[in-house]
């Protein structure tokens, strides 16, 4: 299931960032994918983006969101914010574990050997504030004196915007390498420490920063396609936890919202058919467990 999971994750990074015609023309794709919702965090302003991002849209709709009430206009943006939704109801997080590009990106860099270390629990509330804060209160509340805001999020942390569409573009366009300057060092700098964070522990920027992730794992207890936890079937061995790359006891909060969905738990941990994949409503592997299940034991540590 991992390398299928791998070969999906590859296969959205070329359907997200299908224009490598700008290789040759210099500029960003602006064709008619451009009005299609990325289910993961990927810059419109990346050169082969095909699709727009919905957390840098979503902040476009807010910034000048106070600008249109004064004319009697009230522009809420169902299309993003629905696309969002619907995603979102659809697969949860499970989108951050399939097929975002930035996540799959994390997981490479893990691979390179060296020591881990876990991500801090108190970290994880980090994202949601990041959402709650630079995506949505920012952008509607500090305006300038033409009463409009700005998408702070895209343009004061994302590395995502500076992996994929700041440091091309500088190197493909003299008039914006030109014009670099502090804030351009300050995002690579945010780059180069997710970068690095990255090969020390698994996926950091997703568990702690990333307001897509946040917003996705809202509905982790309620979308069609979600893991299901049989507690009849669970032993207590812990063998889950000892799995779960993103440090989560799955018997004891199924369905947290910090759960990608990778499915590792359920097709490499557990034997005894507790964890299974609910979509829609049906569940798959949903077996009784083996006939000489052991008694509960106490979980590991």
């Amino acid at each position: 299931m991992e390398s299928i999971r791998k070969w999906v994750q590859s296969i959205s990074f070329f359907l997200t960032n299908g224009y490598w015609g700008f290789l040759f023309s210099g500029t960003i794709y602006q064709g008619p994918l451009k009005v299609l919702c990325s289910p993961g965090l990927n810059c419109y302003s990346c050169p082969a983006a095909t699709t727009f991002c919905p957390i840098g849209s979503l902040q476009q709709l807010l910034l000048g969101l106070r600008l249109t009430l004064p004319a009697g206009q009230f522009y809420l943006g169902a299309y993003v914010v629905g696309c969002m939704g619907m995603l979102g109801a659809l697969c949860g997080r499970m989108i951050c574990g399939w097929v975002c590009p930035f996540g799959f990106f994390q997981e490479l860099l893990h691979k390179i050997p060296t020591r881990k270390f876990a991500v801090a629990a108190w970290l994880r509330w980090g994202k949601y504030l990041f959402l709650l804060l630079f995506v949505i209160v920012l952008p509607l509340t500090v305006l300038d004196s033409f009463a409009m805001g700005k998408p702070w999020f895209c343009q004061f942390i994302c590395p995502v915007g500076t992996l994929q569409a700041g440091i091309p573009l500088v190197l493909m366009q003299p008039d914006i390498r030109n014009a670099v300057g502090i804030l351009y060092v300050h995002k690579l700098t945010i780059l180069f420490l997710f970068i690095v964070w990255s090969v020390y522990s698994y996926r950091p920027f997703c568990r702690t920063t990333c307001p897509l992730g946040a917003f996705y794992g809202l509905f982790n207890g309620v979308s069609l396609i979600r893991l299901k936890f049989n507690k009849d079937n669970c032993t207590k061995c812990g063998a889950c936890h000892a799995i779960c790359p993103v440090d989560i006891r799955f018997n004891e909060t199924p369905n947290s919202r910090e759960c990608i969905g990778c499915l590792q738990c359920s097709t490499k941990a557990c034997q005894f058919n507790a964890i299974s994949l609910e979509i829609g409503g049906y569940v798959l592997n949903s077996t009784p467990p083996p006939s000489n299940k052991p008694v509960q034991q106490t979980h590991s540590p």
